[in-house]
């Protein structure tokens, strides 16, 4: 049973892994927009404004989460419409284990980008190279987090023909304590305060998901063929 789940975990993640590098355009775009926001908001401020790197957590995150946003609508829908959803359904293996290897698939190519180019955009932002170890560690506990939630979001409205428009209306709210606590980790070690209790609660948060949302999301996309 233990090796049938990991073989279709594996299966699924190689077929999505092949996929994107087929459209590699659809995945450049959440990591250009990121780098885009950000270089935005320092091109609007004024030059060497030091409320620039106070507010560079919150711009990374606020960033990060609209660029992650980009790419949940298409999370299901496309293997909605071609009939593939169903076929993981009525197929041998578990499908929460497919289902898990397309999220985790999608942070790997939306989450993950987008944590590594937080660093350097931070720097360009004037925060402190001190603190962008807790910059980087929160994000890459937040993002596959916005990854879990996103794609709850994504099983809940994959059958309805006007998702984009209802996805950030239930992700919105949903993400808000991630970014807060994940900012806030940011900002406590600029400040030279321990950004270890904010990191905790993202970790908590993190294994939560990862116990849960999986299978919350499998019930939502059998649900949507019931």
């Amino acid at each position: 049973m233990a090796a049938g789940v990991i073989g279709a975990f594996t299966a699924v993640l190689r077929r999505e892994l092949r996929l994107a590098a087929r459209a590699r355009a659809e995945w450049l775009m959440p990591p250009l927009f990121f780098v885009i926001v950000v270089t935005l908001f320092g091109l609007g401020a004024k030059p060497n404004d030091p409320l620039l790197a106070d507010f560079a957590p919150a711009i990374l995150w606020v960033g990060a989460l609209l660029a992650a946003l980009l790419t949940l609508e298409r999370l299901f829908r496309a293997d909605y419409e071609d009939g593939t959803l169903e076929q993981i359904f009525i197929a041998p293996a578990p499908a929460i284990a497919a289902i898990a290897a397309k999220l985790s698939a999608h942070w790997l190519l939306t989450g993950l980008p987008l944590a590594l180019l937080a660093a350097p955009l931070a720097a360009a932002l004037g925060f402190p190279s001190a603190a962008l170890p807790a910059l980087t560690a929160g994000l890459a506990l937040g993002t596959p987090v916005l990854s879990l939630i996103g794609g709850f979001a994504a099983a809940l409205t994959v059958g309805l023909p006007r998702a984009g428009v209802l996805l950030p209306l239930l992700v919105l709210p949903l993400v808000t304590p991630i970014v807060i606590f994940g900012a806030g980790a940011a900002r406590a070690a600029q400040s030279g305060l321990p950004a270890d209790a904010p990191l905790y609660f993202l970790a908590a948060v993190l294994v939560l998901g990862l116990t849960l949302l999986p299978w919350a999301t499998t019930a939502a996309l059998r649900n949507a063929f019931e």
